[in-house]
């Protein structure tokens, strides 16, 4: 729904946060360090925070001409799959968020409402901006450790439990059927001599 914040709801959830206390008085500042649960399907295909893990805030809140600049950072442990090796594996990230939220008499142009965070009733929602810095950090190919070796293109197995030097033997396709030719021409001679 667009128009006016008085006609528009208050955002809700565990990242939404109250501004009444800081006023619109430019200058006014306000700091925030809570905790809160990550909602779901925050992450990409590999990595992601587990649903209902607290994620820490500790940011600034700033008042503006505008509306009101959010600046601090975001901790949050993150459960992931190594693609190297498909084990899962447990990791945390740190993330910067830095946005500013438009009182809605102060957005200007023909900026989409949906694409101007806003704030809505004295309240922000921050899941917009952390959403947008967690995941353009998060590895697209996340590994359990930088050194992980991966699996043996061969046989699957783990290569960081295998022996060093684990191989297999490789035969040249063009010479495969070698070996049965041999054994066939052995055959033929052994009946050849009884």
């Amino acid at each position: 729904m667009t128009g006016p914040s008085s006609h528009r709801r208050s955002p809700r959830g565990p990242l939404v946060l109250d501004i009444r206390e800081l006023g619109r008085r430019a200058g006014s500042m306000k700091h925030v360090v809570t905790r809160a649960p990550a909602p779901t399907e925050l992450g990409n295909e590999m990595i992601k925070v587990p649903p209902g893990a607290l994620i820490e805030l500790a940011v600034r809140l700033e008042s503006v001409m505008e509306g009101v600049l959010v600046s601090g950072t975001a901790s949050t442990p993150l459960a992931g799959e190594c693609s190297r090796c498909l084990d899962p594996f447990e990791d945390e990230a740190a993330v910067d968020i830095r946005e500013l939220f438009y009182y809605p008499d102060r957005v200007v142009g023909d900026v989409d409402d949906d694409d101007c965070p806003q704030v809505v009733n004295d309240h922000i929602d921050l899941l917009p901006a952390l959403r947008d810095a967690l995941v353009l950090n998060l590895p697209l190919s996340p590994c359990c450790r930088p050194d992980c070796a991966g699996l043996c293109v061969d046989c699957g197995a783990r290569l960081d439990d295998l022996e060093p030097g684990h191989t297999h033997e490789q035969v040249d396709p063009r010479w495969a059927a070698l070996p049965s030719l041999v054994e066939n021409s052995a055959l033929i001679d052994n009946k050849e001599k009884d």
